[in-house]
Parts: C-alpha cells; sequence; structure tokens
C-alpha cells in the first residue's frame, strides 16, 4: 500500500451509505487517502436523508453523483470495503476487503438516517487509525 492509499466504498445503489462513508473519510483524512465510491446498481441521485444527515455534522455530500462499479477502479484500490453489494463486487488478490453489515438507508427519513450515519462515521475511524496509525 503506498503513502497515500486508496479506499473504495462499494454499495448497490451508490446513495447513501457509500457516499456517507466516503463523505467521513474525505472529512477525517484530508488529502491522505484517494476516497472512491461506486455501486453495482446506482441509482440517479445521493438519498435526500442521506445529504441531510451528513449537512447535520458539517459534511457537504451535494456535489455527489452515484456511480458504477467498475472492473478498473476496484483493481487500482487498495482496500475496498462493501456494504451490500454481494457477489457484484469483484475480488483481486492482495486487496483488503472489509463488509460493513449496516442498515440500508433508503426509503428511510432523516431519523432513522442519523443512527447509519454515526455507525459508519466510527467504522470510518477506526479504518483511518489502520491506514495511517501514527495519525
Amino acid at each position: 500500500m503506498s503513502d497515500k492509499p486508496s479506499v473504495l466504498f462499494v454499495c448497490v445503489h451508490n446513495a447513501g451509505r457509500s457516499q456517507m462513508a466516503a463523505g467521513w473519510l474525505r472529512h477525517l483524512a484530508g488529502d491522505t487517502v484517494e476516497v472512491r465510491s461506486a455501486g453495482s446498481a446506482p441509482a440517479e441521485t445521493v438519498h435526500p436523508a442521506a445529504v441531510q444527515a451528513m449537512a447535520e455534522v458539517g459534511i457537504d455530500i451535494t456535489d455527489q453523483t452515484p456511480r458504477l462499479l467498475r472492473y478498473e477502479t476496484a483493481e487500482s484500490s487498495d482496500v475496498i470495503v462493501t456494504m451490500g453489494c454481494g457477489d457484484a463486487c469483484p475480488v483481486f488478490p492482495g486487496k483488503r476487503y472489509e463488509d460493513w453489515k449496516l442498515e440500508d438507508p433508503a426509503g428511510k427519513g432523516l431519523d432513522a438516517v442519523r443512527p447509519i450515519r454515526d455507525e459508519i462515521r466510527t467504522r470510518v475511524e477506526r479504518l483511518l487509525a489502520e491506514l495511517h496509525p501514527t495519525a
């Protein structure tokens, strides 16, 4: 893994969990980590409750757009964090994989999305500490 590792967050629609995780990692890591997110069946837009929940903690993800998971993106990432995409995510030898079991925020309101946001923050903080143990 390079001095600036790349982390790819993947969920089905790339509209909620993976967007919040990417937002947290960009916020907490600054430019020390290359942050990517994608989905196996991306939605048109980021989930409004996810945008609102992140705005409550000072993180703006309104400029994010769900993206299709591409083979090349996964292949060139150091860490791949899946969040319910199952077998749609390709597996490459030598990559670090994590599967985060998180409730899907799709169709849920802000009150239901807040605890998901907070759990994602905890996991992102743990991941960042492992990527940069001296930070």
